[in-house]
């Protein structure tokens, strides 16, 4: 094998196949029937998005945090985010009383045959655009968060479409390390800063290899981070190094085993 070639075989491995995308459809329309039964017309809208709708989100063997998110938009918009989330409670109990794992701000999440569930409430000032709002986090001095749940996905395609489908590839991959390494950075954080900056394509940028090693050398350590997420980032960025190194040096195979101390092939 080769860098890349193990790298793309990481990222192939990451793609949802189809028994598991099954389970995961299966369950969605049922929590969608079981909402429409339980609100009736005070929801509106109830549609899956976030990184399972993207095509980003990593499987379960890979990433025992993976969940799918689900957004439940309600008809009435006078109330505090609270209010609707203990709703989405009161639903998961009565509906899913053996599933419920509790509320993780903004949602409520649900465990349904090992796949968590997020149940995002949400509320829409204007019909006619595309935002939502939905619960800020907990210790935030604002109640609610605008979101297109949309725009991301535009803008995530048109990256992908001009960086020779290779986005994707590259976001699995990097999610993939930071769930082995216990969740460093923010998910959502990480794809789209791989999306900004690749947004408008690189064509000095050939395979997997070349935007996976570019991506992490430009790694700029934040301020804000805790000297754990440093730590666990400059180890990345020290082996990318030492991976680059050997490629230049003609020692692929020394360069792969390099690469597997902090990516390892999936068991």
């Amino acid at each position: 094998m080769s860098v890349n070639s193990h790298l793309t075989s990481i990222s192939d491995d990451a793609i949802i196949r189809d028994s598991e995308k099954n389970g995961i459809k299966r369950s969605v329309d049922t929590i969608h029937s079981r909402l429409k039964d339980f609100f009736g017309a005070n929801i509106n809208e109830k549609f899956v998005f976030g990184s399972y709708d993207r095509g980003t989100i990593l499987p379960r063997k890979m990433d025992d945090e993976s969940d799918v998110d689900l957004m439940v938009v309600f008809v009435d918009t006078s109330s505090k985010p609270q209010t609707y989330l203990d709703r989405l409670k009161r639903f998961a109990d009565a509906r899913y009383s053996t599933s419920v794992v509790g509320q993780s701000s903004p949602a409520i999440v649900l465990e349904l045959d090992h796949i968590k569930f997020e149940l995002v409430p949400a509320i829409k000032t204007y019909a006619w655009d595309n935002n939502y709002q939905i619960p800020d986090k907990v210790n935030s001095y604002r109640d609610w968060i605008s979101t297109d749940p949309t725009a991301f996905n535009k803008d995530l395609t048109e990256a992908n479409q001009n960086n020779k489908n290779l986005i994707r590839p590259l976001i699995r991959v990097l999610k993939y390390w930071n769930a082995y390494k216990d969740h460093p950075l923010s998910s959502f954080s990480l794809e789209s800063n791989i999306v900004s900056k690749y947004r408008w394509g690189n064509g000095s940028l050939q395979n997997l290899e070349g935007y996976f090693i570019d991506y992490v050398k430009g790694l700029v350590m934040n301020d804000e981070w805790s000297q754990e997420v440093r730590d666990k980032v400059d180890r990345l960025k020290s082996i990318v190094s030492n991976v680059s190194l050997l490629e230049s040096q003609n020692r692929p195979d020394s360069a792969e085993a390099e690469l597997k101390k902090i990516i390892p092939a999936v068991k």
